[in-house]
């Protein structure tokens, strides 16, 4: 029988693109407000017996968990035979210690909720800083994909003779990954962090590349503090215009236009988070690991 696929609102062009390749069949779902606010959600697919695919990306998570979990448990109490989050962006990954007394660690307590309501996670690139896996919180099977090598394939057609930069130090081994599948030499930013929305960066050696294309390569685009910092230093430095690759197109605020009057030449992002610069289609990584599954 074929696997229902059910779209939270915001994400019917991924979810449409997914039933098409796996040979899906979309499923029907009521999603919306009451007057005073609260969510309303009704399932009109038969889901008893089915493998039911729940795919919300989860940017701006708040207003989308309770929607999402009363979606995921009335398919349950239904009598689907499996639920999957598929979240190609997963929120509340970056609170992973109590950095300070009295702080909630919530990328545990995040995952203790959908543990609670799912049967699997699918996922691409999250952030992992100080854990080795997404089974260290969460108490159901999860797959994490990476987009590097989507990356490296559109680096290889979209820029000539480039050169990769990598955001802190933490990113070299991911930078150097797609450096190698590029064939170009990369460097990695000195960067110090002086507050959510302050960095000081400086680039090691640029006298070396200033003929090359500077590709600025990161995970997840947010203030996009580090990026702006960076493209200045590279455009004083006198190299050509850099363009800047993310993996998931947070963009908080006026992040994106900030970034473009720095002087990105070009602003690129996976379709994790739907998004103007979206440029890099994620479907066919998340379809694949699909099938895999079945």
């Amino acid at each position: 029988m074929k696997p229902l696929i059910f779209s939270l609102p915001g994400n019917e062009t991924l979810a449409a693109s997914l039933a098409r390749e796996l040979d899906a069949e979309p499923g029907s779902v009521e999603i919306r407000r009451f007057p005073d606010g609260e969510s309303y959600v009704r399932i009109l697919s038969q889901v008893s017996g089915r493998e039911c695919l729940l795919v919300a990306t989860l940017d701006r998570p708040d207003d989308k968990i309770l929607p999402l979990s009363f979606l995921a448990t009335t398919a349950r109490e239904l009598g689907a035979a499996r639920v999957t989050l598929i979240a190609p962006y997963l929120a509340y990954m970056r609170q992973d210690r109590r950095f300070q007394s009295g702080e909630s660690v919530t990328s545990a307590r995040f995952a203790r909720f959908l543990s609670g309501w799912i049967d699997g996670l699918v996922t691409i690139d999250p952030h992992l800083h100080r854990r080795s896996s997404l089974e260290e919180i969460y108490t159901v099977p999860c797959t994490t994909l990476h987009a590097a090598p989507l990356i490296s394939r559109w680096i290889k057609e979209e820029v000539v003779n480039p050169l990769l930069v990598g955001p802190d130090v933490e990113s070299e081994q991911w930078v150097a990954e797609v450096a190698s599948e590029v064939g170009s030499p990369w460097v990695v930013l000195k960067k110090e962090r002086l507050g959510d929305r302050n960095v000081r960066i400086s680039v090691p050696g640029l006298d070396h590349w200033l003929d090359r294309t500077p590709v600025l390569i990161d995970d997840i685009i947010s203030t996009a503090r580090t990026m702006i910092e960076t493209v200045g230093h590279l455009v004083r430095a006198g190299m050509k215009a850099p363009v800047c690759v993310g993996v998931h197109a947070v963009f908080a605020g006026p992040a994106y236009a900030d970034l473009r009057a720095a002087g990105a030449g070009r602003i690129v992002t996976c379709n994790t988070i739907p998004h103007e610069s979206n440029g890099i289609d994620v479907c066919p990584l998340l379809a694949g690991a699909l099938r895999e599954e079945r």
